[in-house]
This record gives structure tokens, C-alpha cells and sequence, in this order.
């Protein structure tokens, strides 16, 4: 699957999060940039990690005028877990039947123990105000990510 073009207008969605309240694209428009970050799976060791470092430094998105969105295949029920078991402090949307990460290019051929499976590739994509792409990060890490993002913001935003 294609990855969509930086300067295009980014794919548009309107999701379920983990209170089962839709979000969508079109709600940050012209107000907030939007980091749109994909993981695999909700509350597995490396999906955590990414999640804790962007909710320990959510007041510096804020305060920058930044929303953090994170999607996975996971129920909206699961999502509530992962939110309240580890005190999460944004929105993570739900994408069951994976067609937002399929308009995103992150559904694809994964491999882990030399077996091969369809999942999420774990992608981050920077929104700007006006609704375009900026940046896609196709190399995540964990541990880093929150500040990896802040940094491209502050650098080229």
C-alpha cells in the first residue's frame, strides 16, 4: 500500500475513540496541528512506552497547538483499558476493520519470528493546520517518539 504525499491534503477520517465518541480530521482544522500516530496493538510493551512518553509531555503538545491521535485496530473497550490502566491523556482512535490505515499505507506485511502476517506498521504523520500532510515518520522509536515529533515540529513547523 502506498503511503500518501507530503503537501497533498491528508486522508481523511472520522473514528471512534476510546469513549466511543467520533473524531474526526476535520475537527482541527485551521486550529491545531495534528500528530497521527499508528501502532499495533493497545497495551503490549512497545505500544505502552510510545503512549506513556507522549502523555508525560502532553502539556508541552498543548501548548504548542498540537493534538496527539493515536490509531490501532483495537475496540473502543480496549482502548478504554489502555487509557485508564495507564493514565493516558489523548484521544486513541479505533480503525477494527484497518481502512484508515490502509488510506494511510500502514496496513501491510509484517514479519516477527521468522513468521509473516498482515498488521500496522507503526507511523507517525504530521498534519499541519491547514490539513495537509507535512512529514511521515516511517522509522519509529518507542522511547523516543514523543520527543522525535516536538523536535521535527519545532524545526520545520
Amino acid at each position: 500500500m502506498a503511503l500518501p504525499k507530503i503537501g497533498n491534503n491528508a486522508p481523511a477520517f472520522s473514528l471512534l475513540n476510546q469513549d466511543g465518541e467520533k473524531v474526526s480530521l476535520k475537527d482541527f482544522k485551521g486550529e491545531k496541528t495534528v500528530v497521527l500516530y499508528f501502532y499495533p496493538k493497545a497495551m503490549t510493551p512497545g505500544c505502552t512506552v510510545q503512549a506513556q512518553g507522549i502523555r508525560d509531555t502532553k502539556k508541552k503538545f498543548s501548548s504548542n497547538k498540537i493534538v496527539v491521535l493515536g490509531v490501532s485496530p483495537d475496540s473502543p473497550e480496549r482502548l478504554t483499558k489502555f487509557r485508564e490502566r495507564d493514565g493516558l491523556n489523548f484521544d486513541l482512535l479505533s480503525d477494527p476493520e484497518n481502512k484508515l490505515c490502509e488510506k494511510y499505507g500502514v496496513w501491510g506485511l509484517k514479519k516477527f519470528m521468522g513468521k509473516e502476517y498482515m498488521g500496522v506498521n507503526r507511523m507517525t504523520f504530521i498534519i499541519g493546520k491547514d490539513g495537509k500532510l507535512k512529514h511521515i515518520m516511517e522509522k519509529v522509536k518507542t522511547k523516543t517518539h514523543h520527543e522525535d515529533v516536538l523536535n521535527w515540529i519545532k524545526e520545520n513547523l
